[in-house]
């Protein structure tokens, strides 16, 4: 059965998103917002309890937005914000999910809405890694 797939996929990019500097969930509107200091940098949404079976994912890509829409599974975000350079990624129950570039994603996305100071503390926890 093909749900349990993007239910993975949903869960680790989840976890992902939350290792961010000072990032927290909400839930408005019945769907996932990762968000730091109260900026949403990343939106989760599934259609799991019905089928078909849908997960998308919605992030901020002001660098690699446009190599991102030429990806079969992106479109620009609705309700006026891919003008701003958000993208959506969709994915049925049948689709390969390509969890590493969806990080990818996130991080540039992260990285766009974080403000300075929170971003200077993963930056900070980068150079200490390396």
């Amino acid at each position: 059965m093909p749900k349990p797939k993007l239910t993975r996929a949903e869960t680790a990019l989840r976890k992902f998103a939350l290792t961010y500097p000072e990032s927290h969930e909400d839930f408005p509107w019945g769907h996932v917002a990762v968000k730091v200091k109260g900026k949403v940098f990343l939106f989760l949404s599934n259609g799991l309890t019905e089928e078909p079976f849908v997960f998308s994912m919605t992030v901020k890509l002001p660098l690699s937005g446009k190599w991102a829409l030429t990806q079969p599974f992106a479109v620009p975000t609705g309700y006026g914000m891919g003008k701003s350079g958000w993208v959506t990624a969709r994915f049925a129950a049948k689709d390969e999910i390509p969890v590493d570039l969806l990080e990818q994603w996130i991080d540039e996305s992260y990285r766009t809405i974080a403000p300075k100071k929170v971003l200077a503390k993963l930056e900070a926890a980068e150079a200490k890694n390396q």
